[in-house]
Order: structure tokens, then C-alpha cells, then sequence
């Protein structure tokens, strides 16, 4: 033997013969290829270089020859050795050779460190932080305590063993028929919406709606109008889509087209939450919808109606769409199954008009593909046998009392002059602040207490927002609003006393 593979021989054996005594799970052949592996890719193991025979290094080391030829064998399909027909087996000439090979610590995250897109970068500070599990006031989240689950689930059963083979191949008809007529005479009779089942697009959620809608009707760095402030879920979407977000002022009749800045060019979308704006919680007058309406018209926009809680109004009946104010309205209507039940069902809904309805079908089984049928058709018959509408009328008043304890339990803020939104609608109050210093001190101190205090401001695309906190009520259990609304009246009343 040449005197450098002999004393290859002699340090691979005695370095091979360490790395198998370590204590570990994995067999001799998979240790064994992996040490190899790495000893190749860090130059260890020069490119070229020799290698021992399989049966001087099963010797060396007191295994089988087997186990040493798997490994071999598997390093040499893989490209990291060469087998030579009669002259052994040798390194092969790898780029990659000078690089060290990653330490086993180091081994468990063997990421490249990430470099993210500009879209990527402005999606992440749209998102936030992940929070944390917090019991008392998430915004958007319904009562989860109050679903009706045994029911739910003796449906989705007999839905799955009833499933048809044809449902677990891939689908494009827009959804379950059953559920898109359930949703279709549902939307009618409740919302005044216009349609027919075959305009109804069933999706994964509200959010995939947005983004559907931005791909199929905007291109890039066209622009479309945002309320301001408003909800951050559509704003991310259409922001990762790559569109030129306008903010378009909000008041008391709702989004104001006569106030939305200049210079932006014409708007390819107006996005609105007309019947309970999101987050401040006024209903948009006939006369702004209609003035809307022309404003679309006029501009050849599409207006995407996102009518995420209109079940939830109290002392009045549910307003009317704006979809259904005129036959021939370019209006999306997108509604989401997650307020109404629960997040994780992650079921919404698109209205098209007719025009869009086949190029929009289409599109979402390429890209989403349909999914969860046997699930859809559980919900067609939970809308269809009445349960869906006694469902909404039973959280309609459990949704009404808790916003009357959490009323109750800031009392003595509001005496001193806290001043709260007026809650006809929705799942949320707006407790309006005074000072920025003030949101930002109450919405730490609330972190550590382990309750949601969403800062108003952070629903602003410009800065300064107005600061005030969004208080979710409708998935906080009695008694924690209670405790955790007794503790933000004290603690905003520290803070105006100057003694907290």
C-alpha cells in the first residue's frame, strides 16, 4: 500500500472507530456514512484522496464488511465517493470540499441564514409578534366555549363515512353544491345579497379571498384604496400581492372617497367594511355607499365588500350588503364562517358577478386546490336544517351580555371620562385614549398580565394614529371579562392619576 493511503488507513480507522462508540440511535451504517459525508465535505477527506479497502476498514474497526459497503455504496450513489473498477475508491472532486462541515451542535439548524424578499420583509412587521395564549380580550375571536360541538361532529361523521370517491380526487367546481345553495338562500333572506348558487366561490377563509382577489384583478403596484385605520388581515394580503395601499379616511359615515389622497392614480380596488367598520364600528350611510358605488364606476375599481360579523347587531336587524343595492354593482362580497364558529373550520366565501365567476374557479383550484369537501357538505346541512341561524341567534345574545359585563367592569373609568365606542355591532368596543403614551403603557402592562390590549394605532397605515384600545369581548369567558375589565379601569385610572 502507498505510504499516504496506509496512513489514511491508520487515522480513519481510529477516527471512524470513536465516532461508533458514541452512544447513539442510529445503526453502525448510517453513523458510519455520516461521518464520511461530513469528513468529505469539510476537506477532512481531500478530493482524490483514497480510501482504505472495505474489508481493512471492517477490520479496523470490528464490524461487518456489509455495514461498511452499505455505506460506501451509499456515499458513491449520492456522488460524495467514486468507485474505480480495480483501483478502489476515492474522493470525489466536490466544490464544496473546502467548507467545513457543520458541528452536531450547530447541525440542528442547518439553515442558511434567510434573506427575505422587500414583499416578505413588509408582510412580517404587518404581522407582528406571536402572541401568546391570552384569556381576556382578543379581537375577532367568537365563543369558542359555546359551540356546538356534539352536533357539529355527529354531522362531520356521517358526512366523511358518506363521502363519495370522487371527493378525494382533485376538484374545481367551486365548492359542495349543497353549501353554496345553503350560503346562496342564507345570504338572500339575511343579507339582501344578490345572487345564485353558481356565483358562490367556497375557500380556505376570508384571507385566501383576498389574496384571489388581488392576484386575479390587480397587478402590481396598481393601487387600492384601504380604510384608514383598518383591518391589517386584507391589508397584508393585498400589501404581499404587491399593490400600492392608499389610505382612505374613515369617519362617521364610513370610508370617505372625497377625503382619499391624490397623486395615487385610479384605484383597481376599494376594500370596505361597510355594515360594521373594522375596527371603529360605524355602519357606512346609504348616501357614502352609493356615492361608493359611483366612485367604482367611475374609476372602473372593483369594491370588495368584507362582511366578516354582520350577524352580530343588537336592538336592529342586520343591515343590508351593499352588494345589493344594484344589479349590475362591481362588487366582491367575501364573508368568513370564522367569526360566526370558529377559526379553525377555516371555511369563507366569495360572491362574484357573473363575469368572474368561471375565470375565479378556475384559478383557485390551480393555485389553493378545493379542499375539505366532506367537511363543506357538513356545514351545508348544519346552514340547510336551521342549526347555523339558531346558532347566530344564540351568540348574538351571549355576545350582547358580554359586552354589557365588560361595560359594567370598566364603569368606574368611564365615569372618570374613558370614553368607549357604542357597541351596536360586532365582537368588539373601542375604548378612545387621549395620549399615545397612555395605549402604549396599558398595552405592556397588559402583556404581562396576560391580557390583549390591541393598540388602535397599529390599525393605522400612517402614523400618528389615534391610540385607543380594541377590546375583543365575544370569545372571553363571563367571568374573565369581569376580572380583566376591573383590572384595565384600574390601571388606566393609575395612569390618569399619575400614581401607576
Amino acid at each position: 500500500m502507498e505510504p499516504v493511503v496506509a496512513a489514511r488507513a491508520d487515522w480513519l480507522g481510529e477516527a471512524l472507530g470513536m465516532v461508533l462508540s458514541e452512544t447513539s440511535s442510529l445503526p453502525l451504517t448510517r453513523r458510519l456514512y455520516r461521518a464520511l459525508r461530513d469528513w468529505v465535505q469539510s476537506g477532512r477527506l481531500a478530493s482524490g484522496a483514497r480510501l482504505p479497502s472495505s474489508r481493512r476498514l471492517a477490520r479496523e474497526l470490528g464490524v461487518g464488511r456489509n455495514t461498511v459497503l452499505d455505506a460506501l455504496d451509499q456515499l458513491v450513489a449520492e456522488g460524495f465517493l467514486e468507485a474505480r473498477p480495480g483501483a478502489g475508491t476515492y474522493v470525489a472532486d466536490l466544490p464544496f470540499s473546502h467548507v467545513e462541515a457543520p458541528s452536531p451542535e450547530a447541525s440542528a439548524d442547518p439553515s442558511p441564514t434567510a434573506s427575505l424578499s422587500a414583499r416578505g420583509e413588509r408582510l412580517l412587521r404587518l404581522s407582528g409578534a406571536s402572541a401568546g395564549h391570552h384569556e381576556a380580550f382578543p379581537p375577532g375571536v367568537p365563543a369558542l366555549d359555546r359551540f356546538p360541538d356534539e352536533l357539529w361532529q355527529r354531522l362531520l361523521r356521517r358526512h366523511r363515512r358518506r363521502a363519495p370517491e370522487a371527493w378525494r380526487d382533485y376538484r374545481a367546481e367551486g365548492g359542495v353544491p349543497a353549501l353554496r345553495e345553503a350560503l346562496c338562500d342564507y345570504l338572500r333572506l339575511s343579507r339582501s345579497v344578490r345572487c345564485r348558487p353558481e356565483q358562490v366561490l367556497v375557500v380556505q377563509g376570508a384571507q385566501q379571498g383576498f389574496e384571489l382577489i388581488a392576484r386575479m384583478l390587480a397587478d402590481p403596484s396598481e393601487a387600492v384604496w384601504m380604510e384608514e385605520p383598518g383591518y391589517g388581515g386584507a391589508r397584508a394580503c393585498f400589501e404581499a400581492s404587491g399593490l400600492s395601499l392608499v389610505p382612505a379616511p374613515v369617519d362617521d359615515e364610513g370610508l370617505s372617497p372625497a377625503r382619499v389622497p391624490a397623486g395615487h392614480g385610479d384605484p383597481r380596488l376599494i376594500y370596505l367594511t361597510p355594515s360594521h367598520q373594522y375596527p371603529c364600528g360605524v355602519t357606512m350611510s346609504l348616501a357614502r355607499r352609493l356615492a361608493l358605488l359611483e366612485a367604482a364606476e367611475a374609476h372602473g375599481a372593483w369594491i370588495v365588500e368584507d362582511d366578516y360579523d354582520s350577524e352580530f347587531r343588537y336592538g336592529q336587524r342586520p343591515v343590508a350588503a351593499l352588494q345589493g343595492l344594484t344589479e349590475a354593482a362591481r362588487v366582491i362580497y367575501v364573508g368568513t364562517l370564522s367569526k360566526v364558529l370558529y377559526p379553525g373550520l377555516r371555511l369563507g366565501y366569495l360572491v362574484l358577478p357573473m363575469p368572474l365567476v368561471e375565470p375565479f374557479r378556475r384559478a383557485n383550484a390551480r393555485l389553493h386546490r378545493e379542499a375539505q369537501y366532506p367537511v363543506q357538505a357538513a356545514l351545508g346541512e348544519f346552514i340547510a336544517a336551521g342549526h347555523f341561524s339558531r346558532h347566530v341567534r344564540r351568540m348574538r345574545e351571549c355576545y350582547r351580555q358580554r359586552q354589557a359585563l365588560l361595560r359594567q367592569a370598566l364603569a368606574p373609568a368611564v365615569a372618570r371620562g374613558l370614553v368607549l365606542s357604542e357597541g351596536q355591532a360586532g365582537m368588539h368596543l373601542v375604548a378612545w385614549l387621549d395620549a399615545p403614551a397612555h395605549e402604549a403603557a396599558l398595552v405592556e402592562r397588559g402583556e404581562v398580565a396576560g391580557i390583549t390590549l390591541s393598540p388602535l394605532s397599529g390599525f393605522y397605515q400612517q402614523a400618528p394614529g389615534r391610540p385607543g384600545l380594541v377590546l375583543g369581548y365575544a370569545g372571553t369567558r363571563d367571568e374573565e371579562i369581569g376580572r380583566a375589565g376591573r383590572w384595565l379601569a384600574e390601571a388606566w385610572l393609575a395612569l390618569i392619576d399619575g400614581t401607576g
